[in-house]
């Protein structure tokens, strides 16, 4: 799908406040609620737009520590890779895992309430997938947090 000006707005406004209603992202974009309705609609269809959520305080709720994993692994077969994806997915406490190019084979960010549960999470991985290094780093501060894209 093609986006124009007008789409990016709507995808601005919509990063910012999903729970707006149409018309107060009509007004914003310079539209009225139908053309804007109707270009919300296509980007869902078409994908750009995914799953509406909404953003949790996670301290608020308990989970006070977040721990980036850095993950080295010497094993690269299908199987291992499978087993090890599972493995992550099954767990909540991740939020996001990526496989990275160079020295690092995967990073994880993990929330949980303190370093005890962190240990708890950690123990479970590596009973379930064969690991060579685990690199734990805690996060004294969140600095910038964000989904929105730059458009």
């Amino acid at each position: 799908m093609k986006i124009d000006e007008t789409d990016r707005k709507i995808l601005v406004a919509l990063q910012r406040d999903a729970s707006q209603s149409l018309d107060e992202i009509a007004k914003e974009v310079g539209s009225s609620k139908t053309p804007v309705w109707n270009r919300i609609r296509k980007m869902r269809e078409s994908g750009v737009i995914g799953a509406q959520t909404v953003v949790l305080d996670a301290e608020a709720l308990g989970f006070e520590a977040t721990f980036f994993v850095l993950i080295r692994t010497s094993e690269h077969e299908a199987d291992w890779q499978h087993k090890f994806l599972a493995a992550l997915r099954a767990r909540p406490e991740v939020q996001e895992a990526h496989r990275l190019a160079g020295d690092i084979d995967y990073i994880l960010k993990v929330r949980v309430a303190n370093a005890r549960a962190y240990d708890v999470f950690y123990q479970a991985l590596i009973s379930e997938v064969k690991v060579h290094n685990v690199t734990a780093l805690l996060s004294m501060e969140e600095i910038k947090a964000t989904t929105a894209l730059p458009l």
